[in-house]
């Protein structure tokens, strides 16, 4: 970037829909199943664009039109004003989909989620039934 504001109405929008593995294809998902990631954030998506180098914009305050309770989505710039891309491995959506949900879990924040949880659900293991029995 040259210090101007960029355009980036002109960007390409990523919603994080697109890549998650709870929704069906109806609800939004572009990707398949076994390619998807759970629950991805529009942080995590940043994170994953700034590690292929890709210039990104993350809008909080929009809505997935489908969904406008999911917020936030993402805004990627894969080529340069020139036609060259940014990256030479992504050159498309799909393929940017493809590697940003293969990226997302392995994401720091979410590795060490993962932790938290496994070691909060070791200690607390309850055995037995409880309630009241009919009679």
């Amino acid at each position: 970037m040259d210090g101007e504001v960029p355009n980036i109405k002109k960007w390409i929008v990523f919603y994080p829909v697109y890549i998650n593995s709870k929704k069906t294809i109806a609800e939004g998902r572009r990707i398949s199943i076994s390619k998807a990631c759970e629950n991805p954030t529009c942080s995590e998506i940043g994170d994953c664009c700034s590690h292929f180098k890709l210039p990104f914009a993350i809008e909080i305050d929009k809505a997935y039109p489908r969904d406008f309770m999911q917020r936030g989505r993402v805004r990627v710039l894969l080529k340069k004003e020139d036609g060259t891309l940014y990256n030479p491995s992504i050159s498309s959506r799909k393929e940017l989909m493809h590697h940003v949900a293969e990226l997302v879990p392995r994401h720091p924040g979410r590795v060490k989620k993962q932790e938290l949880a496994s070691t909060s659900n070791a200690g607390s293991s309850k055995s037995g039934k409880g309630g009241k029995k009919k009679r």
